[in-house]
């Protein structure tokens, strides 16, 4: 999977988990998957999404509670279970979605059942149950092993730099963590938001049945949509590059109040050190001179700590 992941383009594996018993059980029908999946679950409560019949499962922002379209609520895990089969049972009925849930704090045994030995060990996947619903275009931060196990899921993606094309909501009053697009599946979209024609010509579109999966790098964005009256996905984030705990985003929310605000020619001066010293697109910043003299910017395997103790001495001043 390391070397998928280096070239940072989404991947459609097909087949990758048709092996799984939960793939099975779901062949069987939209009961069969759930009465599969309930006998792993804890019994823990958690929080899940539920909205009227004339929303058609699309969660995104509104004039309901939160500013959102949908209501939260938190119940046990099989209940929130039971209320998803009781609309995927009734044509035009509302929906409910249960995401984003460990599955081994969850669903202990899930794992051991339906393993994935394509990732490094200790990746943990997260399972998302739900009825018809489109999740709003959004980016994650970590790299994303997406696994169908019933129904049918439409990816829609976008690369990371048509941002400035799907105009994206605040970052801190989020849906469910990260920020979406609010161009994304809106309507009246040419006179609202113009520049997203061109995003729309960039689109990339994968269709996945139970047992397919998709890679999907960091920072892609990408929109949802569960297709079916019930849908079950298991998904993997992890991290292959990370040097150590802190993270790219965290950089940028740092460089975000200390260079956003500067003047145009400022900020252009830094974003040619952050080129040369960060992104390095002519390669190493000292490759001028022998490596034994590259102080800090040597490996960062073995300067990653001598960095990190240097910036957090600047936080602290």
């Amino acid at each position: 999977m390391h070397n998928v992941a280096q070239r940072c383009q989404p991947v459609v594996i097909r087949g990758l988990v048709a092996h799984w018993p939960a793939v099975d059980a779901a062949g069987q029908g939209a009961v069969e998957a759930l009465t599969y999946l309930r006998q792993f679950a804890a019994g823990h409560q958690a929080e899940y999404f539920s909205a009227e019949a004339d929303l058609a499962g699309r969660y995104h922002y509104g004039e309901g509670p939160g500013g959102f379209n949908f209501a939260r609520q938190t119940a046990p895990v099989r209940d929130a279970l039971d209320r998803i089969e009781a609309h995927a049972r009734v044509d035009g009925a509302g929906t409910a979605y249960l995401g984003s849930l460990p599955a081994d704090i969850h669903y202990p045994g899930f794992v051991q059942a339906n393993r994935c030995d394509l990732l490094p060990s200790g990746v943990q996947p997260r399972l998302w149950v739900g009825n018809r619903s489109t999740v709003a275009c959004h980016y994650d931060v970590y790299d994303n092993l997406a696994c169908v196990v019933a129904g049918r899921r439409r990816f829609t993606l976008y690369p990371p730099d048509a941002i400035d094309d799907l105009y994206v909501g605040p970052v801190d009053h989020t849906l469910s963590g990260q920020p979406v697009s609010l161009a994304a599946g809106a309507d009246d979209i040419e006179a609202r938001y113009p520049r997203f024609a061109e995003a729309k010509t960039r689109a990339l579109q994968a269709d996945l049945w139970p047992g397919d999966a998709l890679y999907l790098p960091k920072l892609w964005w990408h929109q949802v949509e569960a297709t079916e009256p019930l849908n079950i996905l298991a998904n993997y984030w992890w991290d292959g590059f990370a040097a150590g705990p802190d993270s790219p985003y965290a950089a940028m929310m740092l460089a975000m109040i200390t260079l956003a605000e500067r003047p145009l020619g400022e900020r252009a001066a830094w974003r040619a050190f952050y080129d040369h010293y960060v992104f390095r697109q002519r390669g190493h910043p000292l490759a001028h001179m022998p490596e034994a003299q590259h102080g800090v910017l040597g490996r960062l395997s073995q300067n990653y700590g001598r960095i990190r103790t240097m910036v957090m001495r600047m936080l602290r001043a």
